[in-house]
């Protein structure tokens, strides 16, 4: 049980990443919070945490918004009496109901002319058509949302001298021509967890990201077959993650295992990057 008693919030919980890692961590007899912007998501990850579920709890809150993120971190310390972990999981892959399609359908057609021997004739663009809504909902929901978190934690956690903090990144954050607001949000995530690790370390709080590469989760279900085949055939293990395998590295970076780690980031992306 290495996390027995500690209490742990995962944002973005009731789905993918964030739903393995609140299981892995009430495995090893952590106290979860299971954090999402839709309670029935959330709440649906508490029911399977088993023996841990009676001291966990299931709390709805849109991190981007800093007035919800304060009401939740009350409400972990209400019921609670404190932090000891927090993952700063919860994200989008798109800002606007058709972001993802149009992507995908580019994508294809720029795959076929590669094939083609012809060479690109379809343009991303996305950048000079990117509107001022989209570009500040990523970076408000990424960005903003690890930052409002980790400031209520660290309040939390400052009480104790003591905590561990992981933040979610992406093999996106050393740049993917499709998704640049994507990429800035996670780059920044990575240049913020430096910054806070060498601020906090006196402190015994503890601050390290995860840089996935393509995991299996409702964030890449939308792509084709021909497209996830590109990206296996890139892969030098030849295949997409799963979420618990991100969910172990989670555990690794929170629990007493990695004591002396902060700051760093650890990338499980099969090879994809490497660097």
């Amino acid at each position: 049980m290495k996390l027995q008693d500690r209490v742990a919030l995962v944002t973005g919980g009731g789905s993918g990443i964030g739903r393995a890692i609140a299981l892995a961590f009430a495995a090893e007899g952590a106290r979860v919070v299971v954090n999402d912007v839709r309670r029935p998501a959330a709440e649906a990850t508490l029911a399977d945490l088993g023996a841990a579920r009676p001291r966990s709890r299931a709390i709805e809150a849109d991190v981007s918004d800093s007035g919800q993120v304060r009401a939740m971190f009350g409400e972990i310390e209400r019921e609670l009496g404190g932090l000891d972990i927090l993952v700063n999981n919860a994200g989008i892959a798109e800002t606007e109901p058709g972001e993802i399609e149009r992507r995908r359908v580019k994508a294809e057609a720029r795959l076929q002319e590669l094939l083609s021997g012809k060479g690109i004739q379809t343009h991303w663009d996305v950048t000079q058509e990117m509107s001022d809504e989209a570009w500040t909902r990523m970076l408000a929901v990424h960005l903003n949302g690890t930052f409002f978190c980790t400031r209520e934690a660290l309040k939390l956690m400052g009480r104790a001298n003591r905590g561990a903090i992981v933040n979610m990144s992406s093999v996106a954050a050393w740049g993917l021509e499709s998704v640049p607001h994507y990429s800035a949000a996670k780059g920044g995530i990575l240049a913020f967890t430096r910054a806070v690790a060498r601020e906090v370390g006196s402190r015994g709080i503890r601050v390290n990201a995860i840089c996935p590469g393509y995991i299996d989760t409702p964030m890449t279900e939308q792509m084709s077959e021909r497209s996830r085949a590109a990206i296996v055939a890139r892969t030098p293990l030849q295949r997409i993650a799963q979420p618990d395998e991100v969910a172990r590295t989670a555990l690794f970076l929170v629990s007493d295992d990695s004591a002396f780690f902060t700051g760093q980031w650890l990338s499980p992306n099969g090879g994809l990057f490497i660097g």
